[in-house]
């Protein structure tokens, strides 16, 4: 068993906020807003999920990100397929996901330049508990006013389609390149399985978990890292702690307590739901 807690590295967002959410200090008082938090695995490893918390207090770029293959063409090691786990949500919060219609690249391109791509895109209403999957070469934005958990491939390649005038790099040509136009199709969502685990993505790129408070033991096969997330409570895996608003990995075979109280995420990398030894 390795169960390791990890550091967490504060990034400063022009969209971001100064007061953030339990468990997370603020900003020091006349500092940059602080927009997402990440968890990061000890050394130059570069695993292939991260893990992150984001803060809005505006709409974040309209953007696209690229599959593996596309990625894979550019040297990058991979795409970015990512979902979101609304926490918190003002009455008028919205995430733009998905277009309208179908549009043609040309198009495209003119309404990213004359900012008409802000009404091509789809802006849905969004509360505290939906729960949202975008896989890579959707076009997106997530709004104001929003505290979520994303879970996603791990890279940092995002081309911005439109930035509401604010002076930062915009992407067009490998935006518009990579983009899947066309309404939204929700990624199916197995739901509850046979024990007490909910599955809310199983693959393509990467599983996800939802557990409930209690005792658990299993075993990760063979080198597989899983991530744990807990959404609120504390525990511990092995005598290692947790609390909400930190993150773990493990690997091999784990003992996990959660209190009463405990709302918990587990990602781990792959296409299909593991079969974990143990329970």
């Amino acid at each position: 068993m390795t169960a390791t807690l990890l550091a967490t590295h504060r990034v400063e967002k022009p969209w971001g906020r100064h007061h953030l959410w339990p468990g997370f200090p603020d900003p020091a008082p006349g500092g940059e807003p602080v927009g997402e938090v990440w968890f990061q695995t000890p050394g130059d490893a570069t695993p292939e999920l991260l893990i992150k918390y984001l803060f809005t207090s505006e709409k974040l770029s309209v953007q696209v990100h690229p599959d593996d293959e596309q990625a894979h063409a550019r040297g990058l090691p991979r795409g970015k397929d990512e979902c979101w786990l609304i926490l918190a949500a003002e009455p008028d919060s919205t995430i733009a996901i998905g277009t309208h219609e179908k549009v043609s690249p040309e198009a495209l391109r003119a309404a990213a330049l004359d900012g008409s791509i802000e009404q091509l895109v789809d802006w849905k209403p969004v509360k505290a508990g939906d729960f949202l999957y975008s896989a890579s070469g959707t076009i997106h934005a997530i709004g104001a006013g929003l505290t979520l958990i994303e879970v996603q491939q791990n890279s940092d390649t995002t081309y911005r389609l439109y930035d509401y005038g604010r002076p930062r790099e915009l992407h067009l040509d490998d935006g518009v390149a990579v983009s899947r136009t066309g309404p939204y199709v929700p990624h199916p969502m197995p739901g509850r399985v046979a024990d007490d685990r909910t599955i809310l993505v199983e693959g393509p790129k990467f599983v996800l978990e939802r557990w409930p408070a209690g005792r658990r033991r299993f075993t990760l096969p063979g080198d597989t890292t899983g991530w744990l997330i807990p959404i609120t409570g504390e525990g511990a895996v092995d005598g290692v702690g947790f609390k909400a608003g930190e993150c773990l990995t493990l690997t091999g075979s784990c003992e996990l307590v959660a209190q009463d109280g405990a709302d918990l995420l587990f990602a781990y990398p792959g296409e299909r739901r593991i079969e974990m030894t143990g329970e």
